[in-house]
């Protein structure tokens, strides 16, 4: 058997995906967020705070690594770091990012993408001053930083076993959020 006959041997899409009806979403990415994120605690979904944080080096080649979203509100989505780090540097030399959420057993997904910018250093601070005492060994609260990704995209996505998923689009445009169901086959939103 070759190795692509066997990936297509394994199951996808194997959870239970809760009822998604688009016409309910509220106006903000955040709210319907928060509603996603308390149906995956309720299901005791493992890890619910784990996203995938990809950013971009110096030489344009895009790097990824999972992080904890450490808030999230009108501000944009947070996740901390030590500002030396690799993803401390890169986004220092370009302040864009998307984070990806994967909440398996049900089925759904959330993206973000926006441009970083840095919390004041008190927030940093508190953030650090947060963790345990092992994880705060040996950082100083200058080396400590956290960062918003403050989205112009969100994604929420949907999937159904009969593979006829669902996205819904959020984009902000002229200081206002619009929203609608984007075609994962044409990339075309119905705004």
């Amino acid at each position: 058997m070759t190795i692509a006959a066997r990936f297509r041997a394994v199951p996808s899409l194997t959870g239970d995906a809760p009822v998604f009806d688009t016409r309910d979403a509220p106006a903000d990415p955040v709210a319907l967020f928060l509603s996603w994120l308390d149906d995956a605690l309720d299901r005791c979904v493992a890890e619910p705070l784990s996203m995938t944080l990809a950013t971009v080096d110096s030489d344009g080649m895009p790097d990824a690594r999972t992080v904890i979203l450490k808030d999230v509100s009108e501000r944009g989505w947070a996740f901390a770091g030590h500002r030396g780090s690799a993803k401390g540097r890169q986004l220092a030399d370009r302040p864009t990012a998307a984070l990806a959420f994967w909440w398996q057993p049900l089925m759904r997904a959330v993206r973000v993408r926006g441009r970083v910018v840095e919390a004041s250093a008190d927030e940093s601070a508190a953030d650090l001053a947060a963790r345990s005492r092992s994880a705060r060994a040996g950082i100083s609260p200058g080396e400590w930083m956290l960062w918003r990704v403050v989205p112009e995209r969100v994604e929420f996505w949907q999937g159904r076993p009969d593979r006829d998923h669902v996205r819904l689009v959020y984009r902000w445009r002229e200081h206002a959020w619009s929203h609608g169901i984007e075609s994962a086959r044409s990339g075309a939103a119905v705004l």
